[in-house]
């Protein structure tokens, strides 16, 4: 079995990297709209018994005037999975239930109706196997066609640098993983979603850690162009009213069927840090 410790030592250092990136945009950001807000980072430690190491990571959450709520996470946890919960993971079985996982994770709620919320993810996990995955994806109360051709543009440029098929591909899967089932509605406009993009020797390592990076550019390039083009429109009661009811179905989602959630709760991670995805305000009519 290959000795993947160098290579989720890379991957979290990018991680790390592009972390500190995205925070110091969005803190610009709120310094051009007048605001002081910034970031805090809360570290954890992960628990698990008899596992002398089980790892950890830090949460990073910001309240201001333009992101009434955003979260930047960065992790990196090693143990075992639950017997029950081991075969539902690619490559780990109640047999092998051993994982390492390494990983960020964003979630960004606007305070303006206008500006879209979004989530971002990219993670590096080896079991007896080893793969990237992640995505990002758009998801404004209140659409405006230009932002999400403008949004898909760049994550189909991440793609094409790599593989001309990827684009389709990760968007058709983003919009069947993105949906909700029980009121047949998708959680947003989409962009792509991957995984299991395995890492059977070096050369596969450095190109899908590659694509990953890129994904991650693509998405700091984007996104805040995106909230500089909407953060000061002017909005109504009833925007804000449509912005809480759409932020009650991002939630359904993220409790229901999200897949980071689940695994971060089936795996010790930390409270706070997973369900830093939860609006900080929703309604349901």
């Amino acid at each position: 079995m290959t000795d993947w410790t160098q290579h989720t030592a890379r991957a979290r250092a990018w991680f790390e990297s592009l972390r500190d990136s995205i925070c110091a945009e969005f803190e610009a950001i709120e310094r051009e709209a007048g605001s002081n807000a910034s970031f805090t980072y809360t570290p954890w430690n992960r628990e698990e018994e008899g596992n002398p190491d089980p790892g950890g990571g830090v949460q990073g959450l910001m309240k201001g005037k333009v992101f009434e709520k955003v979260g930047v996470n960065v992790s990196t946890v090693r143990g075992s999975f639950a017997k029950e919960f081991a075969g539902s993971i690619n490559g780990a079985s109640a047999e092998n239930p051993g994982f390492v996982a390494t990983g960020i994770s964003l979630v960004a709620h606007m305070s303006n109706p206008h500006v879209p919320a979004v989530h971002m993810n990219t993670r590096f996990l080896n079991t007896t196997k080893a793969w990237f995955g992640g995505g990002a994806d758009l998801n404004p109360p209140i659409p405006y066609e230009e932002d999400t051709e403008e949004f898909h543009a760049a994550m189909r440029a991440a793609c094409m640098g790599h593989n001309p098929t990827y684009y389709e591909r990760y968007k058709k899967w983003a919009d069947e993983y993105f949906y909700l089932p029980h009121r047949q509605v998708h959680r947003g406009v989409g962009g792509i979603f991957y995984d299991h993009l395995e890492c059977v020797d070096d050369a596969a390592f450095d190109r899908h850690f590659a694509f990953t990076q890129d994904v991650g550019k693509a998405y700091l390039e984007v996104f805040p162009k995106l909230v500089r083009k909407r953060m000061e429109s002017a909005f109504t009661p009833e925007d804000e009213a449509r912005q809480l009811e759409y932020r009650g179905r991002y939630a359904e989602f993220n409790l229901v069927y999200d897949r980071g959630t689940i695994f971060g709760l089936k795996t010790g991670g930390n409270i706070d840090a997973i369900l830093m995805s939860l609006p900080p305000r929703a309604t349901w009519s």
